[in-house]
């Protein structure tokens, strides 16, 4: 009775280890891949990211702990850098795999630089935030800090600054030729209740 009763025990404990082992065994398939964007030059290296069409960072930020990791499945990826056209690749990504697409941004030839501009400093944290003038991606903000301005015909403009995580800012200005103005920001975590 005791010799039956130890392998029964024995039965049950390994039923149970292989109904508590099947739903990591599930979840192993779902192992993320790995996107690696090289960009040749500053106008790539510089260029803003989206996946899905979601702000992810700007091409030379992204690697490392910034580095970009998805699920498995089909995805978009596009590159924009002000006066070029998008670099947008429809990627399949399977689990475990590391991707390296290289971008090269091709000038756009309806992109006309404005005889006159109005110049916009920004301060404004994190510095890695994507930068829009009327809804057109312009640069990420450290692309304008320190000795940078970003440059802007005059006339009425929307500036947003935005980064996954947090509140976007958004603000709309009057500029005049030759104009210099600033805006200087903290951008909110999602969630932070407004100041």
């Amino acid at each position: 009775m005791t010799r039956h009763f130890g392998i029964r025990f024995l039965l049950v404990l390994t039923f149970l280890l292989l109904v508590y082992q099947q739903p990591s065994l599930g979840q192993s398939s779902q192992i993320l891949g790995e996107i690696d964007l090289a960009g040749a030059s500053k106008v790539e290296r510089t260029a803003g990211v989206w996946v899905d069409g979601q702000y992810v960072g700007y091409l030379k930020e992204l690697k490392g702990s910034k580095k970009i990791l998805l699920l498995p499945g089909e995805h978009e990826i596009s590159v924009r850098q002000d006066g070029y056209r998008d670099f947008t690749e429809k990627i399949a990504v399977r689990p475990a795999v590391k991707q390296l697409i290289p971008v090269r941004m091709i000038k756009d030839p309806r992109f006309k630089m404005p005889l006159v501009f109005s110049e916009i400093k920004l301060d404004v944290t994190p510095a890695r935030a994507a930068v829009f003038v009327d809804g057109l991606f312009a640069g990420h903000v450290a692309e304008f800090n320190g000795g940078g301005s970003l440059l802007v015909a005059p006339g009425h403009r929307k500036i947003t600054v935005s980064l996954p995580g947090y509140q976007a800012f958004s603000t709309e200005v009057d500029l005049t030729a030759n104009q210099k103005f600033q805006i200087k920001t903290g951008l909110l975590k999602e969630g932070s209740p407004p100041l």
